[in-house]
């Protein structure tokens, strides 16, 4: 059942993928311009968009699709979904919908929805958050979403995710004591010097440095601009990663970009898990290898695993598993070249042991 959201302001105060045990997956993607009349392959998107447990969607152009979109779960999943819609937002005659997915079995809403009351008028498309639950554990958690303005380069960009901090900090104050995630199409790397308010606040990217967009060329992706934030002290997820959907949704490359998205999906598994395949009835041959490209459970977070989990990667005894506590949070594995005695040749074993969350 869809809801449609057209609160500028609520303030509220709070006392999977599917087969993961005990794990609720949440998801982002940019569903570019779902809604147009554009080909959009629904049935498609719904082989993919099923593999989440909720999922934020950005360049929803018609609340209607979304409606569309959570039948075609229910057919391909064989499950109970809602969804939820922002009334639409944007400067001029551009404007988009935000919108939420969630399978009833996992997610559950704790009601309301909020457009971030943009005082300043810095967003192109202003911020949308609501409350979820995750039935097996029982914990609520806000999932905020947000498309950033493309314009005509970085320094249109950069003023929105600097502004992203002052909302990181609304959040806190609206849903207090209550673990946040950030995601959407920030259109900006999270290495950006833009992003350094939000991280002084405690935030860090699931992913560093992967590309999350479908290049032009059959399997190549580019620009790392599709992410999701959190507080690793409020939040511990078990994996993390970018979506290569393509071989999912039974499509080649080109076929993907031209009827579902040029944008991945990206996600993060809020309890420990394991990858199921394809929903009941997806009948394609799902690539183990390369669909899932991230963490998977087990990984070890440089921003939350223990230091008894840190010492099992290569070069890292007790000291310099207690210095990369101390030295958190940490934007990516580049970065331990500031422990002593982590050099290039060090670091390359690191990250080659595939031990490391996010590759």
């Amino acid at each position: 059942m869809q809801r449609l959201v057209l609160a500028g302001f609520i303030a509220l105060s709070l006392a999977a993928f599917p087969g993961l045990a005990g794990a609720a997956v949440i998801g982002s993607w940019n569903l570019e311009h779902l809604g147009w009349n554009n080909d959009k392959r629904l049935d498609r998107v719904a082989r993919v968009a099923g593999r989440f447990d909720l999922l934020a969607v950005q360049e929803l152009m018609d609340a209607e699709a979304l409606t569309r979109l959570e039948r075609e779960l229910e057919a391909v999943s064989g499950e109970d979904w809602s969804s939820m819609a922002s009334h639409a937002v944007g400067r001029g005659r551009y404007r988009e919908h935000y919108g939420f997915l969630w399978r009833e079995s996992r997610v559950a809403s704790l009601g309301g929805g909020a457009v971030y009351l943009d005082r300043g008028d810095v967003f192109a498309r202003e911020p949308f958050s609501a409350t979820f639950r995750d039935r097996d554990g029982g914990d609520p958690f806000v999932a905020a979403t947000v498309h950033v303005v493309y314009g005509d380069g970085l320094a249109d960009r950069r003023p929105e995710v600097e502004a992203l901090a002052d909302y990181w900090q609304w959040l806190d104050e609206a849903y207090p004591e209550t673990p946040r995630m950030l995601m959407g199409d920030f259109n900006l790397a999270p290495d950006d010097d833009a992003w350094a308010p939000l991280r002084a606040l405690g935030a860090v990217p699931a992913l560093s440095d992967q590309a999350t967009t479908l290049g032009h060329a059959p399997g190549r992706y580019a620009s790392a601009y599709d992410n999701l934030w959190y507080r690793p002290d409020r939040l511990s997820p078990s994996m993390l990663g970018m979506l290569r959907y393509p071989a999912l949704a039974g499509l080649q490359h080109g076929e993907a970009r031209e009827h579902v998205s040029d944008h991945a999906p990206v996600y993060l598994a809020l309890h420990p898990g394991e990858l199921e395949a394809l929903p009941p009835g997806a009948g394609v041959v799902a690539d183990a290898g390369g669909a899932s490209l991230g963490a998977t459970a087990g990984c070890i977070d440089l921003n939350a695993s223990s230091v008894a989990s840190l010492e099992q990667l290569p070069h890292i005894g007790p000291a310099r598993a207690e210095a990369i506590v101390a030295g958190r949070p940490w934007s990516g594995s580049g970065e331990l070249t500031r422990l002593d005695g982590i050099a290039a040749g060090r670091l390359a074993d690191i990250r080659d042991s595939g031990r490391l969350c996010g590759g």
